[in-house]
């Protein structure tokens, strides 16, 4: 691999000098020479290109494939795992979305999960996260209403601080009449149980 390349955005990216800030974050708790951690800068570096590559995908690319078929009924897919980055500590933080729309545009089911990877993979908060997925929906779309709700569990809050790793954090995010109507929301509420 070539010391110095260039990402998808056109940022230049020199793979030795990242290498060598994680070995120099290694050897402040550890010897960075021992057996178990001489492959360890580049692996960290790897990684960490593979957990943010969401920040080079376009949403409006990932959903801009629909198929003229009327459907003004609620579309729901749930349970979408994912895994992301919290940005303030850069550990994982993972769980599922539950995602409803009612479309003015219909998108294929992988679009979905598709859009949940294109913000998950992003060194991101679960909050933000969890309204681009809905911001996204309602404008690509033409959505009448959506409705994404987000579960995670945070390494952040299990293996550093208060240490409270059953806990689960659950955020939502409503849009048109899925946040508008009660009895809309009421459904797409029964339809994730």
């Amino acid at each position: 691999m070539a010391s110095i390349t260039t990402d998808a955005q056109g940022r230049v990216v020199d793979q030795i000098a990242l290498q060598n800030a994680v070995r120099l974050l290694l050897a402040n708790v550890d010897d960075p020479d021992r057996e178990g951690l001489q492959g360890t800068p580049g692996r960290v570096v790897r990684a960490l290109w593979e957990m943010t590559r969401g920040q080079m995908e376009s949403p409006e690319a990932i959903l801009s494939t629909t198929f003229d078929e009327p459907c003004d009924e609620m579309v729901v897919l749930s349970g979408i795992a994912f895994t992301s980055l919290c940005e303030h500590h850069l550990l994982p933080f993972t769980g599922t979305v539950d995602i409803g729309y009612i479309p003015g545009k219909v998108v294929g089911l992988s679009k979905l999960a598709r859009l949940v990877d294109c913000f998950s993979r992003r060194l991101q908060i679960q909050e933000r996260m969890t309204a681009q997925i809905a911001d996204s929906l309602d404008t690509c779309l033409d959505a009448q209403g959506v409705a994404v709700i987000v579960r995670g569990k945070h390494a952040c809050m299990a293996c550093r601080g208060v240490r409270k790793a059953g806990a689960i954090m659950v955020t939502s995010a409503m849009r048109g009449v899925l946040k508008d109507n009660p009895t809309a929301r009421a459904e797409f509420l029964e339809l994730i149980k």
